[in-house]
């Protein structure tokens, strides 16, 4: 099932809940990607949160891929997303943003949201790739290191781009 892309063959996984069984391949994915990675800690204290979703990917019994995200009243804003060394260029992080897009609805949650450090350009290449466009530079965003952020957005097609800003100048009065 190779796109033409690249030369290594496309992996089908299967994306589903985490589970505290994961955490160990999870923590190691994420140490592998991230210059400052979170730790099992911060992993747990996102996860307790309601509206938190985790979720790994895996082919046969090993987690390649996962990502953490948070529901919100009209978008899903990814905290963090990974794919195992190993696994990568194989279409893993196509599938699980497949499955992000798949939650959508164009009456309720229409976009997906995320913040990528200016100096992560693998991922905002993937991003792009993936439909999702620079909003705006989110200032000093990365406590860590004081890095500045894009914020990234996926739109879904039929959805009004932005239902937080006026659409006109007309639009900002009627709300008074």
């Amino acid at each position: 099932m190779s796109t033409g892309r690249t030369h290594k063959e496309q992996v089908r996984v299967h994306i589903r809940w985490m589970i505290r069984r994961d955490m160990a391949e999870v923590l190691a994915a994420e140490r592998e990607s991230f210059e400052y990675p979170w730790t099992e800690e911060d992993f747990l204290k996102c996860l307790r949160q309601r509206n938190c979703i985790g979720m790994v990917a895996e082919t046969g019994e090993k987690v390649c891929g996962f990502m953490i995200y948070e529901l919100h009243k009209t978008k899903l804003h990814i905290l963090n997303f990974a794919v195992a060394a190993a696994y990568r260029r194989l279409g893993i992080g196509s599938q699980m943003i497949a499955k992000l897009i798949g939650k959508l609805s164009s009456h309720r949650r229409t976009r997906i949201t995320l913040a990528v450090r200016e100096t992560n350009l693998p991922a905002q290449l993937f991003f792009r790739a993936q439909e999702f466009k620079a909003k705006k530079v989110l200032r000093k965003y990365y406590e860590d290191s004081g890095e500045d952020a894009f914020l990234m957005q996926y739109t879904l097609a039929d959805a009004v781009e932005d239902l937080e800003e006026p659409i006109n100048r007309i639009a900002q009065y009627e709300e008074n």
